[in-house]
């Protein structure tokens, strides 16, 4: 049997859609991914030992499937469904959101990672565990994005939340006084948290999310088969093991608490 290996594809991809059958043929899974090197929780290649979460996940469908697995890397978020759609890649991972506007181009696997809106503070300052709590708090967030939106349907006014900041640049206002609670996702608070053990993560707002793999609309095979993995990985306990490997051993209990 041969063992799956990763393969970065630098150059240009020449378009070849194809479902499962015809990956087996070629030998090859190809992946599209955006490798973030500020959070390579996910998706990084940097480390044999520690690659990503989903890209051990992807090892093992590959090696099921006695392919190698091929990343493409993508210069950017927007370009991915237009580059899976055009046939330069198979599927879509590395922290993907399953959004409705992505749903009408393309399919998503079932859940690999939830996601969720959540508050954020820094020790000392108190957690926050309601709206009211909230609305008392100097709010900073990211501008134009599903999290500011949050905000205000909680019934926060615009002159109240500081949404000049950037994703890398929340857990600095935290920890400079800027802010005394931000709101981002909940896996970017996961990896945040890991970094600086202070970090509380508290109120959810707004529906639970979810993080899949995005595959072409009519590769139905390759669907079925990557549900069927992710079936294995959590029935196995492998899909915990990661998640505490990447997330800390708080993971569970903070994911609990989110779905709840």
């Amino acid at each position: 049997m041969r063992t799956a290996a990763i393969i970065l594809l630098l150059s240009t991809v020449p378009a070849w859609a194809a479902d499962l059958p015809d990956i087996k043929q070629r030998g090859a899974l190809r992946v599209l991914a955006v490798l973030d090197t500020a959070e390579p929780e996910f998706f990084s290649l940097k480390s044999q030992s520690s690659p990503g979460f989903d890209v051990e996940i992807l090892l093992g469908f590959a090696k099921a499937q006695k392919v190698e697995l091929k990343v493409v890397p993508a210069g950017g978020w927007a370009g991915l469904v237009p580059a899976l759609v055009g046939g330069s890649g198979d599927l879509v991972a590395g922290r993907f959101a399953a959004t409705p506007q992505r749903r009408r181009q393309i399919d998503f696997t079932q859940e690999v990672f939830p996601s969720r809106i959540v508050v954020v503070t820094r020790k000392p300052h108190p957690g926050v565990r309601s709206v009211e709590e909230l609305k008392a708090e100097r709010v900073g967030t990211i501008a134009g994005t599903n999290m500011y939106e949050a905000l205000l349907a909680a019934g926060l006014q615009p002159g109240k939340i500081d949404a000049s900041l950037s994703s890398g640049e929340l857990s600095d206002a935290l920890r400079g006084g800027k802010v005394s609670a931000a709101v981002w996702w909940l896996e970017g608070a996961m990896l945040a948290q890991r970094r600086d053990r202070e970090l509380d993560i508290g109120l959810t707002l707004g529906p639970t999310e979810t993080l899949g793999y995005g595959v072409r609309k009519e590769d139905d095979a390759l669907l079925a088969a990557l549900n069927q993995h992710i079936d294995v990985v959590r029935q196995s306990g492998t899909w915990n093991r990661l998640a505490v490997k990447y997330f800390g051993d708080t993971t569970p209990a903070i994911l609990k608490r989110a779905r709840e």
